[in-house]
């Protein structure tokens, strides 16, 4: 079958797409899934970096990625949950059991897939998984949004960012975030109040005494995020790391985020979404042996929303 896999842990560079990849064969609580579309996130660019090969190594050569979108034709032994011919999304990512999404075929842990939801497509299904519950579990689990609380969320247009301000707007609360110019209207249209261009602007020199940051960028930006909020307030970070000594500097609470993508968090984005409350933005789509032009582009694209691989019609 077509995959792209990595023979060595490096650069999206080395990604190679092959025709004739075994096809996988589901273990028990697996499930044979026919991919129609599969997501990128820079975890994806990580894992293949080998940020993991200590903690998870992988048997190469592996086929990358996670999130994907498809169709069951095969169940593992024990799976109960689920049937030949479900529409599902999720993650088949290598380090946790997976065969890899960036393939006609993979298999997925039964506990990291769900029915996707109905009113989407396969494309937008498998756009949602780490982007859509990072932003869910970071601004419920974590932050515990409530109405007409301040939260700033760094990079509001991106793939996370884009989620996480719908979600808050839907719970009542006043957002505000940072984007580079270009993207302002756009996350204007997604329900964010107040918007600081961040080429032109600095954010710690406008606001103070918030009641969350919900930070998707990193490196000064998390650095000046702990200044800008009130004292017991949390800082959640999904890049960086915590700096406990700027912590206590400033009296907050900072949470470095791992996300949760078992099929419980996945069936309660699929009902965020089904009602209405979320909706995934697609920045561009690209065939499976666009793979690595996929990868460059979501490293300088900057792009708005997510970028996917389309794998069948």
């Amino acid at each position: 079958m077509q995959a792209v896999q990595a023979a060595q842990y490096g650069e999206p560079s080395i990604l190679e797409f092959k025709e004739d990849v075994a096809e996988p064969t589901p273990k028990p609580n697996q499930v044979l899934v026919t991919v129609y579309a599969a997501g990128l996130n820079p975890f994806d660019a990580m894992v293949l970096a080998g940020v993991y090969r200590d903690s998870m190594p992988l048997a190469l050569p592996f086929t990358v990625g996670g999130d994907l979108a498809g169709v069951i034709t095969q169940l593992g032994e024990k799976v109960t949950n689920f049937k030949v011919g479900d529409e599902v999304y999720g993650s088949a990512i290598a380090i946790s059991g997976g065969s890899g999404a960036y393939a006609r075929l993979a298999t997925m842990n039964a506990e990291k897939t769900a029915l996707k939801p109905v009113n989407v497509n396969f494309v937008e299904a498998a756009a949602l998984p780490v982007a859509g519950m990072t932003a869910v579990e970071a601004i419920a689990d974590h932050i515990k949004l409530q109405p007409g609380q301040r939260i700033l969320i760094h990079g509001g247009a991106g793939g996370v960012g884009h989620v996480a301000v719908q979600y808050a707007k839907s719970i009542g609360a006043q957002v505000i975030t940072t984007v580079a110019g270009r993207d302002v209207e756009f996350v204007k249209r997604l329900g964010a109040d107040e918007v600081v261009d961040y080429q032109t602007q600095q954010f710690e020199e406008i606001f103070s005494d918030l009641d969350a940051v919900f930070d998707t960028v990193g490196g000064a930006v998390s650095t000046k995020s702990y200044q800008v909020l009130k004292a017991g307030r949390p800082l959640v970070l999904i890049v960086s790391r915590p700096d406990e000594k700027l912590a206590q500097r400033h009296h907050v609470k900072v949470i470095r985020q791992s996300t949760d993508t078992s099929a419980p968090k996945l069936q309660r984005l699929a009902r965020l979404v089904e009602k209405g409350t979320l909706k995934v933005h697609i920045d561009r789509t690209f065939t499976l042996d666009q793979t690595r032009a996929a990868f460059d582009h979501l490293a300088t694209g900057h792009p708005q929303g997510k970028v996917v691989i389309k794998i069948k019609d």
